[in-house]
């Protein structure tokens, strides 16, 4: 645990270097943001060093860098809000939306993924796999606007989008604003989630160990769930690190289009308006949610599995 955390304070360090030079290597200058047209040479200098532009890039960085260690992830350019305090409202909509989608992703792609591969030789089976691959090819916006066509323009079921005024004071609102979106993200990553669950489960099928439980006596049901099952989740579960890392991620195309007051919408507009400290946030917690999901499902992997950690000890 010690060295997988280790590594994860150094891939959050070189994820905020490689942050902040990208942002730095863009066209024009931060301080643009805070400048109306003909601004003369005295108010571009004042706003650069309002900003911190004028200082040498390693200044810049060390003080970037100062105030993460502080919790501090700046302030807006545009509307001079704390961007943490911004950042953790709008985190208020983008994980339970990316959190209920993992959720309905997982009820299912995992018992149809093993229907699929228990029951291969059937025309079912056969058609649950056929029909993942569709799921796969299929961009998650589209899915977002039939979903729109069908439950909120024709059915009138859900709405289309937006999120309630009064946020999650109003739950059953918020969770029906959430419904669409929600369903968007499952489907998408349902489809994809199945084929590793199916692959997995094929090769638990096929394996000695399986057809020696079965020789001494248990039936398939039994040396499946007492056997299969466990053996099976070890491949799947980082599978479902990155499949989760993806489902935040595609939250920020899904809360456009269902326009959603989530991280994806801050981000558009912090980079619509040149925003840095918006932008350099959000970026930010995006890529230590990310690490922090890929650190987990590590763990987690080595809770199900022995031989992980027993390869581990040999190691060390």
């Amino acid at each position: 645990m010690l060295r997988r955390l280790a590594i994860l304070v150094l891939s959050l360090f070189i994820a905020s270097l490689v942050l902040f030079v990208l942002l730095r290597l863009l066209p024009g200058d931060p301080a643009n943001a805070l400048l109306s047209v003909g601004a003369d040479p005295q108010q571009i200098e004042a706003a650069r060093e309002q900003v911190g532009s004028n200082l040498p890039l390693s200044e810049q960085f060390l003080r970037f860098l100062g105030n993460l260690l502080r919790f501090d992830l700046g302030t807006s350019f545009i509307s001079g809000a704390p961007v943490g305090a911004e950042i953790a409202a709008r985190l208020a909509v983008t994980l339970p939306l990316t959190f209920l989608a993992f959720a309905l992703a997982l009820i299912i792609a995992v018992p149809l993924g093993i229907v699929s591969a228990v029951k291969a030789d059937r025309w079912y089976g056969a058609l649950i796999s056929t029909v993942s691959q569709f799921g796969i090819a299929i961009p998650v916006f589209w899915v977002g606007i039939l979903l729109v066509l069908v439950f909120a323009i024709n059915i009138r079921l859900f709405p289309s989008g937006g999120f309630p005024s009064r946020g999650w004071h109003a739950p059953l609102e918020a969770l029906r604003a959430l419904a669409l979106p929600v369903l968007t993200i499952a489907i998408v990553m349902s489809a994809s989630l199945l084929r590793y669950v199916r692959a997995s489960t094929l090769d638990v099928l096929g394996s000695d160990y399986l057809r020696t439980a079965r020789a001494l006596g248990a039936g398939f049901t039994e040396a499946f769930v007492r056997h299969g099952i466990r053996n099976g989740a070890v491949p799947v579960i980082s599978i479902l690190g990155i499949e989760l890392a993806s489902a935040f991620l595609g939250a920020v195309v899904v809360e456009r289009v269902f326009t959603l007051p989530g991280l994806g919408s801050m981000l558009l507009l912090g980079i619509q308006q040149r925003d840095y400290p918006n932008v350099q946030g959000v970026l930010f917690v995006s890529t230590l949610l990310v690490l922090l999901v890929g650190f987990a499902a590590d763990l987690t992997q080595r809770l199900i599995d022995p031989r992980l950690r027993d390869k581990a000890r040999v190691a060390s």
